[in-house]
């Protein structure tokens, strides 16, 4: 079966300008082009649905070309290792975010910034603390 760049595109609800780029990065080639139009086939179907997959992963566009150029498997690996450790980092970012939020919420005070546990974390802050240090700041 073959497909035009419109039908690629509406098979996972795209619009076509978010496929272009992917092309102009190499992600994505038509098989062909008929009349001056693009033409995909079976394979192109799979690629983007690597490409989506990865996204949802977190990927940026050029770290999924070096991962499906990436010569051999040790590549790959050391390409996935990376996205693990950026995915590990932001979690526990978003783990302090959540720990921070939660106080917010729980807190007694009617206004947060009159709470003696977050001006205790603004000094801690103040003094270069970081973030989960400054959550567990006495």
């Amino acid at each position: 079966m073959e497909y035009t760049i419109g039908e690629l595109a509406a098979r996972f609800g795209l619009a076509t300008h978010v496929l272009r780029p992917w092309e102009d990065m190499g992600l994505l080639s038509p098989a062909r082009r008929v009349a001056g139009r693009r033409v995909y086939g079976p394979a192109h179907l799979t690629r983007v649905a690597e490409i989506l997959l990865g996204k949802d992963a977190g990927f940026s566009l050029e770290q999924l070309r070096e991962l499906f150029t990436a010569p051999d498997r040790d590549r790959r690996r050391e390409v996935l290792r990376g996205q693990l450790a950026q995915v590990r980092e932001r979690l526990a970012r978003l783990t302090l975010s959540q720990t921070l939020l939660e106080h917010g919420l729980r807190c007694r005070h009617e206004d947060y910034q009159s709470c003696p546990r977050f001006q205790e974390m603004v000094l801690a802050r103040l003094d270069g603390v970081e973030l989960a240090d400054a959550l567990d700041h006495p």
